[in-house]
């Protein structure tokens, strides 16, 4: 048997094949094209940099309030943590001395020992004979100079604290009546990335602020347990040294 071909159904066929490549290369090219201009829609990533010069003139006014802040917070932690050391041995030599009668050495040995509780020991022995009322109103007014000297600095952060999350509300109420004007100036030809990018700029600075207040917020929380735990201690050593010179009057 032999075998016939159509040349019009071959001919047909050549055509389908022929045309068949060009469409494959258009839907590549077509599938290539999308994916550039997907990528392209892509925003691009805003750096920490880029946000901080977004937000304006408020976000220096805020990064100095932090950069003063940390230094507060370092300064005093310092100053605490030296202030909260504890000799163990100071009340009993500080004892010895007393019931020995020397009160010069018992004065030096405070001068050596430069805490916020020797120096109120060393006001407290400077009146010794004194009637013990005016032994304590000594002490006391010595402990209030000591507080206030461990309290610098605390309003500063109490003050940024309850200030920053102003600033930053009020950095973005500014760029919020920015872009409406900005709006209502375009009028009918305004578009929605012009208002969006307004708002997003306007809202950097409630950000910064916030971020601001809560770290001078937890700051001065920390400083002032500190404080409290020094008083503590000044409170003990205080009440220790007016036993001690109850003693020999009861003996």
């Amino acid at each position: 048997m032999i075998l016939q071909i159509d040349p019009v159904a071959l001919g047909a066929s050549d055509s389908a094949i022929f045309d068949t490549v060009p469409a494959a290369a258009a839907d590549t090219a077509a599938t290539a094209a999308a994916s550039v201009a997907q990528a392209a829609a892509q925003p691009e990533a805003l750096s920490l940099w880029q946000l901080c010069v977004e937000g304006g003139w408020i976000m220096i006014i805020l990064a100095l309030l932090l950069v003063i802040s940390v230094y507060v917070l370092i300064e005093r932690a310092i100053v605490l943590h030296k202030a909260s050391r504890r000799d163990e041995g100071f009340m009993k030599r500080i004892k010895d001395y007393i019931h020995d009668g020397e009160i010069e050495s018992a004065l030096n040995l405070c001068r050596s020992n430069a805490s916020p509780y020797s120096r109120l020991i060393a006001k407290g022995i400077t009146r010794i004979g004194r009637p013990m009322n005016d032994v304590l109103v000594a002490i006391e007014n010595t402990g209030n100079l000591e507080v206030a000297a461990l309290s610098k600095g605390l309003p500063w952060l109490a003050t940024t604290a309850a200030g920053a999350p102003m600033l930053g509300f009020l950095g973005t109420v500014t760029g919020m009546v920015q872009s409406f004007y900005t709006i209502a100036t375009a009028g009918n030809s305004a578009a929605i990335g012009d208002f969006a990018g307004g708002i997003y700029t306007a809202l950097v600075t409630t950000v910064a602020g916030l971020i601001v207040g809560i770290a001078a917020m937890f700051a001065y929380n920390y400083l002032v347990a500190r404080i409290n735990k020094v008083m503590n201690m000044m409170e003990a050593r205080t009440m220790e040294f007016m036993d001690l010179l109850n003693e020999p009057a009861a003996l």
